[in-house]
């Protein structure tokens, strides 16, 4: 569940920990002010599937015509 991070004019900042589906905070849940959320900096993505890279799906015969490529232009010259 992602955590978001809200300002309020009172309290100053806080992160509230909601799903992506709920709707923002309206009130400050220590004072009862009005917030709003503020878009934050500290963002970290994980990818942990492969394919991330173009070169991850490539087939085997590519990587073979690659290695016959960089043999034949070696022996070239």
């Amino acid at each position: 569940m992602p955590i978001y991070e809200y300002k309020c004019a009172t309290c100053g900042v806080f992160e509230k920990e909601q799903r992506i589906t709920a709707p923002p905070l309206k009130e400050c849940p220590t004072c009862g002010g009005p917030v709003h959320r503020v878009i934050g900096h500290n963002i970290s993505i994980i990818y942990k599937a492969g394919g991330f890279y173009t070169t991850d799906n490539r087939n085997p015969d590519y990587k073979d015509k690659a290695k016959e490529d960089t043999s034949t232009a070696s022996k070239a010259s």
